[in-house]
């Protein structure tokens, strides 16, 4: 076993004990993030884990999560920073008898104590690198990846007033998208890129026992078997793992001890935690719970 491989296992190992399953593909892609300083993009439908390895890694690297959430109408300044402006004019009415000139003046106003720090700033001016994650960039609009581009190119902020801030230390950057839009080339470029689908039956299986432990191999594996069922149906909005794990807990609380058919109507009243919307909810008469139930 090369040196390399059996840090890409010692890393797996790593994730797997702070509660993330990860295939040997998101964990080279982790390595080369932090060997080459590159961004990481996840790309994905929602509710496949993305957020979470963000988290993990904060956690397996023992540093600080900064999360920006993403959002239509999105701006620098709600992202990078925000001048405290009550504070300002605190401090202009109390410079008004000041013999300063306007230009001292003005360069008191606007210095760093009457700076509010937003993710993105906060990130670069950390003394130990955080991990930063980018959440669902997609929702955000084209301009605000323009905003993006001069850090994850330099890992530096232009700030008008003070002039260019540079990274004290590179942060670890994970940028997610549920795919709900094309992200531009020019972000791409920037980043490695990894996609995260849902799980096969076998990680699945393994994410549901590590995270529910309490659960019995018999009704654990029946759970996936029906998740994996209802993730094949023609639904608006399949159930991601947060939904799986979800559901595991809501039988467990109605002690649902195992999945057969004979016990469909009490599946129904569990449906609430793993089916979203109310188009997908009518497509779970009891006759299809029935059957879905009848193949765990």
């Amino acid at each position: 076993m090369t040196e390399r491989t059996q840090e890409l296992a010692a890393w797996q190992h790593d994730l797997a004990r702070a509660g993330y399953i990860a295939e040997p593909q998101l964990v080279a892609a982790l390595l080369l993030m932090q060997d080459l300083g590159r961004p990481l993009l996840l790309e994905g439908d929602a509710g496949v884990g993305k957020t979470e390895v963000a988290k993990v890694l904060a956690t397996v690297r023992k540093t600080r999560l900064i999360r920006l959430q993403c959002y239509e109408g999105l701006d620098a300044h709600a992202s990078m920073y925000e001048w405290n402006y009550q504070r300002q004019l605190l401090a202009i009415k109390l410079l008004e008898h000041d013999d300063r000139g306007i230009a001292q003046k003005e360069q008191d106003i606007f210095s760093e104590r009457y700076l509010l720090k937003r993710p993105l700033l906060e990130a670069i001016v950390c003394d130990e690198p955080p991990v930063l994650l980018i959440d669902e960039v997609d929702r955000a609009d084209e301009a605000f990846e323009a905003y993006l581009l001069e850090l994850l190119s330099d890992f530096q902020l232009s700030i008008p007033e003070l002039g260019t801030v540079h990274a004290k230390t590179r942060p670890l950057v994970v940028i997610t998208s549920n795919g709900t839009r094309e992200l531009s080339d020019a972000l791409r470029r920037r980043c490695l890129y990894q996609y995260i689908d849902y799980p096969d039956y076998e990680k699945e299986l393994a994410i549901v026992r590590k995270k529910a432990p309490g659960v019995a191999v018999e009704l654990a594996q029946q759970i996936v078997a029906f998740v994996q069922a209802v993730r094949r149906m023609d639904l608006q909005k399949k159930p991601g793992i947060a939904e799986t794990l979800d559901w595991t807990a809501a039988l467990l609380r109605l002690d649902i001890s195992t999945i057969e058919v004979d016990g469909a109507e009490r599946i129904l009243e569990t449906l609430s935690t793993l089916i979203k919307t109310r188009d997908d909810r009518n497509a779970f008469p009891r006759e299809v719970v029935a059957r879905l139930a009848a193949a765990c």
